[in-house]
Parts: structure tokens; sequence; C-alpha cells
């Protein structure tokens, strides 16, 4: 039979373009890169399988071909390379790996103990000079219990006691010593921020801010010394005297205007210029629906994008906006009610903010066990949306909050995300419906290697801080 392909474009193009190094300037040199390298892997082929693209489409017994770790074709009738894994895949289903967008894993590592909390920098409302991945412990053995759950990227976030919490950055879930051999190459750095309870309770008997309005007047003023160093520091034609520090980082060759100390470098300016700039991707903690409407018009007022509101449990309040914005809602399933801003959540949030044309729902975990889960934890919106009345949603549609559309809000979505040629071959094998209470990950393969496998205890990673422990009977 003549394989049927869904895609026309070229494999080598696709591949060329999704590796491209994301553009960097003074403020996003980064002088601790990526380090991560694909595990080799022979060519996979996963035959008859129910696949779920990530895109809105399902494909019933269809292939996934997999060469040099990126999805090669999707179809029907796919012929095995010479030296191919083939799994024979019927009654499973597979999917494009799970993308968790707010996770604390390595930040706030298990055992859950005081020596290991190294997720907030309580010492200022404002310490966007800190980067979440300088405190990541590739050891936390979450890692490998969500990869079992299927999740093969995520976010790393810092927590939410501060006004601006500093970087995130994006992983690939893979063993490794060192958070730079999992850091995802190429993707931008994310911003925490964080409205509401959480900065005035930690900082009202200290500094302040102690209320909204003087949450608000710390962010404005933060973001108004960020816009005048992006304006001391614009590139000019002149050429330099001597090099200034981006220039000697970076070998870049504009001068700054010459007004700031001397070209003195300013590690919260950076990431707070770098955001306006929309090279650092702003993700905001923001519950209530008036506080949120409050930070789009702060990003008008600075020029900077938000992202993804996360946590959103009044996110349904303003979908329509969110989706007109682009601005997607990074979501729990039903958690409500723990504080006075989570007061007024409704469990049919995710599925009210994914139904405007343009809406971009997502399913996140703040980390804990509900990041083994997060397939059960998409089922439970669908199975509330049944229940008021909001019709089916299929499974093609629901993924997406699981995948593409987590992809989209961390500005990776021309390499993962959803199946198809030329993004890398993160696959998750189902052993069936995954938003089955039943459902479990079988296999999961990171750039196309199978990293695990339910089935291969030699695949099955275990952490080197478990290593040599006993079991609890």
């Amino acid at each position: 039979m003549r394989p049927t392909l869904l895609a026309g474009l070229s494999l080598a193009l696709l591949c060329a373009g999704a590796q491209a190094a994301t553009p960097t300037s003074r403020f996003t040199f980064d002088p601790y890169p990526s380090t991560y390298r694909a595990l080799a892997a022979p060519p996979l082929l996963i035959r008859q399988a129910t696949v779920l693209v990530g895109d809105g489409r399902r494909l019933d017994n269809a292939d996934v071909l997999v060469e040099n770790g990126r999805i090669s074709a999707i179809g029907t009738g796919l012929a095995a390379p010479a030296g191919a894994t083939v799994v024979e895949a019927g009654g499973k289903w597979v999917t494009p790996g799970i993308i968790d967008v707010h996770s604390h894993l390595g930040v706030y590592p298990s055992p859950g103990v005081k020596a290991h909390s190294d997720g907030n920098e309580m010492t200022s409302p404002v310490t966007a000079n800190v980067w979440a991945e300088h405190s990541i412990w590739a050891q936390d053995p979450g890692f490998h219990a969500a990869l079992a759950g299927g999740v093969t990227s995520l976010q790393i976030l810092p927590g939410s006691a501060n006004l601006v919490g500093g970087r995130g950055v994006t992983l690939k879930n893979v063993p490794a010593t060192s958070y730079q051999a999992m850091k995802f190459p190429g993707a931008p750095w994310g911003l925490k921020m964080a409205c509401g309870e959480n900065p005035k309770r930690v900082y009202g008997g200290k500094s302040g801010p102690a209320t909204r309005m003087g949450n608000v007047a710390g962010y404005r003023a933060a973001f108004i010394d960020a816009a005048e160093y992006l304006k001391k520091n614009a590139p000019r034609s002149q050429a330099p005297k001597r090099k200034r520090w981006w220039e000697r980082a970076s070998g870049g060759d504009a001068p700054d205007s010459g007004g700031d100390a001397g070209g003195k470098r300013d590690l919260k300016l950076d990431t707070l210029a770098g955001a306006i700039n929309g090279e650092i991707l702003v993700h905001i903690h923001c519950y209530r629906a008036d506080e949120m409407a409050t930070m789009l018009d702060l990003a008008k007022e600075f020029g900077f994008k938000v992202a993804a509101f996360h946590h959103g449990v009044e996110a349904y309040k303003l979908a329509d906006r969110l989706a007109q914005e682009n601005v997607c809602g990074a979501l729990w399933a039903d958690w409500w009610g723990f504080k006075m801003e989570a007061f007024d959540g409704i469990q049919e949030n995710i599925a009210l903010v994914d139904r405007p044309a343009g809406g971009c729902a997502i399913v996140h975990s703040d980390s804990d066990e509900g990041i083994q889960r997060l397939n059960q934890e998409a089922a439970k919106v669908m199975a509330n949306a049944r229940r008021a009345g909001m019709g089916e949603i299929a499974p093609e549609r629901a993924i997406r909050w699981l995948t593409g559309n987590a992809a989209r809000a961390l500005g990776v979505q021309e390499q993962t995300g959803t199946l198809e040629a030329g993004k890398m071959a993160d696959v998750v094998v189902w052993n069936q419906n995954p938003f089955s209470v039943y459902a479990r990950a079988e296999q999961v393969y990171i750039d196309g290697a199978r990293v695990y496998d339910r089935h291969d205890p030699s695949r099955r990673p275990k952490s080197d801080f478990l290593l040599g422990q006993e079991v609890a009977p």
C-alpha cells in the first residue's frame, strides 16, 4: 500500500527551522546554555494506533514514523526503514508528549524538607534578577514520576511570593546530572509574576506592598525602571570606544548609550527589559478576573505581552478577552476555595476558556502528584463540561490542553506539542484512550529515544537520590 502522508513540506527544511537558535539580545544572552543532546536511537515506526495529533485532528489505525529524533511522517501503510524498531500499537493510543507549563520540580523537590525549599527568593518584592534554573536539583525523583505520566517537557518556575519572582526555564524531562543537560534548546525564558494575596501577605508586615493597589504600584515602578534601562541601552550606530559587558559576553558590537553608570549591568532590569522586548515570555500567577484585567492593561502600558495567566480560577469570566488578546489560561481542573481569591472557581473553567474561537486553555499541575496524571485532570474537565450541558469534548480537542496549547504558551510550538513532520519526536503510547481512568502511559519517547517503558524495568529511570534506599512495603 502506498503511504498516505499528512505533511508535504521538506523534512530537512522543517528540521533546520526547528533547530535554529533563538535570537538573543544583550538582555537575553545565556551564560549557562543548554548542553542537552538527544539520545541516539534507531528509526521508529508505531503502527495502527489511534493518533491524537495535538492540533485537533484524530487519525484511526494510523502510523507514526520517527527518523533522526524527529517526526518523519504520519499516515497509513508507512514502511519501516532498515533497522527500525516497530511498535505494534493496535488498540493503543498515541499522543504528543505532555507539556506542563507550571511546575516546581527541582526547586521544590522531594523529599519536601526545608533544605530543599529553593523556589521563592523572599528578600524583595521584585526579584527579576533570579533564575529558577539555578535552584534546580536534577536528581529530584519527581522528574521520573512525571515521566511515567507522559510528561516530556516542563517549565520550572519560581514561587509566587513576590510581585516578580524571576525567570523560569523550560526543560526536556530526561535523566541528567545538571539542569543544563535538561534545558530545552532554544526555548525562551519565562518571567514569573504574581497577583493578589501572596505578595501582600509576604511583604505587608515588612516594606510592602500591603495591598493590591500596592502590588500594582510595585509592578509599575519596576517596569518604569526597566523602560528607562531599555532606552539607555538601545543600540546606536557610533563605534564604541571600549567594549561593554554584553559585547564581552556575546561578541556583539553595539555600545550602550553612555548614560547608565558606564554600562554597568543590572540583572533585574535585564530580565524586565527582555520581557518588554518580547524575548522573555510573561507568565502571571493570578486568580481573580478583575486582577487579570488589570494585568492586561499593565501589559499595554509598558508594551509587554502576557503569554498565560496561571491558576486563574476566574478566567471563565473574561474568556472572550483572553481569546481576543491571544492569552492562554493555564488552569487547574477543579482546585478552588483554599483562600479567598480562589473562592469563585467553577469546574467548567477550562472548558469555558477553551470555548471561544482562538481560546487557549491549558491544564497545568503546580507539581505535587498532579503532574503525574495530567491526562486524568483533563478528563475531569471533559466530564464536568458534559454534566453542565456543554456537550461532549472530543479527545482530539482536549489533548491540546496538554500539548499544542502548552507548547504555544512556552514559545516552543515550532518544535514540539504536535505530531507533525519535522518536529521533535516527543511521543507517548497509551494502553487506551488517555482520558480514561484506566489509562497508563506504556512507552514514552523523547526525541525518538525510548526513555520510559512500563513493561521494561531497564527503561524506568530512577534518581541517584533513591539508589540504595529501601522501598516502603
